[in-house]
């Protein structure tokens, strides 16, 4: 991963996008692109492989720059998220279990 996020960081810095990259633009655009991850299921169960692959890449790739822009480690965030989701979802309560955690 880390060859990827240096990868965005670089074409980013040659364009000289970073000035483009507020927080506020970055959630805009993270948004945007998952609606259209969530257009390849539009009206099907079917869908094209390629095209959810290049979506979810542009997801991934704006949230990769909303942690640059915030300064926060990508790792950390989703550990210390991880660590609160396995304190909301016990794995004896949680398992096979779609309920929200305060459904239980």
């Amino acid at each position: 991963m880390k060859k990827a996020i240096e990868r965005i960081r670089t074409f980013n810095q040659e364009r000289e996008w970073e000035q483009f990259h507020t927080p506020e633009n970055l959630a805009k655009s993270i948004m945007i692109e998952a609606g259209e991850l969530l257009e390849c299921f539009q009206w099907s169960n079917e869908f094209d492989r390629q095209a959810v692959k290049e979506e979810l890449a542009d997801v991934m790739t704006y949230c990769i720059d909303m942690a640059d822009a915030l300064k926060v480690d990508l790792e950390e965030i989703i550990l210390e998220k991880m660590d609160q989701n396995e304190a909301k979802y016990p794995v004896e309560k949680a398992r096979g279990n779609s309920k929200k955690y305060d459904e239980f």
